[in-house]
């Protein structure tokens, strides 16, 4: 495999070829599951600070899901639903 520009990855020190790359993180659905969360935090009346407290992280940790700064996973979801009060299924 040719890198035309590798960067150095973060986790294990490994080289990534930043062509191939995925971003999923924005991609539509994506987008869509972050709107969603942020619908459901409006619906449930909470702000991020109160979802935060709730969830035992910091308030940053909730902003960074509704930017797109950082991937969520089934698990995280899974909590965000019950404080919302929301099946899993609302989201996707």
């Amino acid at each position: 495999m040719k890198y035309h520009n590798p960067i150095l990855g973060l986790y294990h020190n490994r080289i990534y070829d930043t062509n191939s790359m995925s971003k999923s993180v924005y991609t539509k659905d994506y987008k869509e599951i972050i709107n969603r969360l942020k619908q459901a935090r409006a619906d449930a009346g909470l702000s991020q600070q109160a979802v935060a407290d709730k969830l035992g992280k910091p308030q940053s940790y909730v902003s960074k899901i509704e930017s797109g700064e950082r991937r969520l996973d089934v698990a995280e979801l899974k909590k965000l639903s019950e404080v919302y009060k929301k099946p899993v299924s609302y989201f996707v």
